[in-house]
């Protein structure tokens, strides 16, 4: 890999450079309460950043499913508990629409304007790209999947895992993506093999284990293995194409703390944070002014077929999906 600056290194500068132009470094402080499906290391990344931008400022952090924490959210609208969610897809987002408020951060112009939403009502914070997570020791007498297709073989049947996505906007995103792409027919045929777990997180240390032979995912899970150097673990981006997949952060609508998290949210946008981000998480940023390959050994997204999916159809369109996918599952049962 070629790390580029290290994340120490960035931060360092924060003081001198970003904090006089965006307006960090206030002097009212407090906590700011986050709910967030981001792993560990992502937390620990964007808290040491933020206590560089915002000394005043400390996060505290309720993690889980993006399903399982929207869905709390929306039990606590009438006395909402947390300020932020970071992060999920619109495709997840959208059903939730109501528990967020409008807010226009200091730092989208950084961000391309097709990822704005018209309504300011969530700000793009990373763009994720869809793989299959292989163990290569554990194949035997598999061949090396190089495409969806082979996934529908039933050589698969019980090696292959993906989690739950009614509580997994990654499943989510993955699932609908397989079905727009090669229709409803391929993912009956999936079903029949794929193992549901009940957290994204499962499905990376099943297969870093050789508990599977491979899982589901998005990239930058799976390359954290990678870069952890695990080298029986590749990535595998399906010849027919796979899918991107932005991720937003939300202000929470009645959030007890508005102005804390709103400039909490500016610096976990800026790029300061997403440097950070991207070389000890290895997520891509939704700024344009940031090279991913100057800070982590992964492809270029020109370099990757990218099958397009609409999230707004795709988020209309999530329970009567998620029901024809449990039928398939109780079917193949």
């Amino acid at each position: 890999m070629n790390p580029g600056l290290t994340r120490r290194v960035v931060l360092c500068g924060l003081a001198a450079t970003l904090l006089p132009t965006v307006g960090f470094a206030q002097d009212a402080g407090g906590t700011v309460v986050v709910y967030t499906p981001s792993p560990a290391q992502a937390v620990e990344a964007a808290t040491d950043s933020l206590r560089q931008l915002e000394p005043n400022i400390s996060l505290s952090t309720i993690t889980g499913g993006s399903g399982q924490l929207l869905r709390r959210l929306e039990a606590e609208a009438a006395a909402p508990q947390a300020d932020l969610f970071w992060s999920s897809s619109e495709n997840t987002l959208g059903g939730f629409r109501e528990m967020f408020e409008p807010y226009r951060s200091t730092q989208l112009d950084a961000i391309p304007e097709a990822l704005h939403h018209p309504e300011d009502l969530w700000t793009a914070t990373f763009s994720h790209v869809v793989v299959a997570m292989v163990n290569t020791d554990q194949l035997g007498d598999i061949p090396a999947p190089t495409k969806w297709e082979d996934f529908l073989d039933p050589a698969w049947k019980g090696k292959l895992a993906i989690a739950d996505p009614n509580n997994s906007s990654t499943a989510y995103t993955i699932l609908w993506g397989i079905d727009q792409l090669m229709g409803p027919e391929a993912l009956e045929k999936l079903a029949q093999n794929v193992t549901v777990n009940s957290s994204a997180s499962s499905i990376l240390r099943g297969v870093a284990q050789g508990e599977f032979v491979a899982g589901l995912t998005f990239e930058a899970n799976a390359y954290a293995y990678v870069a952890g150097g695990q080298s029986e673990i590749s990535l595998v981006y399906p010849e027919e194409g796979t899918f991107a997949s932005t991720e937003f952060m939300a202000l929470v609508k009645g959030a007890p703390n508005p102005e804390l998290a709103q400039r909490t949210m500016d610096a976990i946008l800026s790029k300061e944070t997403q440097v950070a981000l991207l070389e000890s998480t290895f997520r891509r940023p939704s700024r344009s002014d940031i090279v991913v390959g100057d800070h982590a050994d992964l492809p270029a997204i020109e370099d990757i077929k990218v099958f397009p999916t609409d999230e707004t159809e795709a988020a209309a369109g999530r329970d009567a999906f998620l029901a024809r996918w449990q039928g398939y599952l109780q079917s193949a049962n």
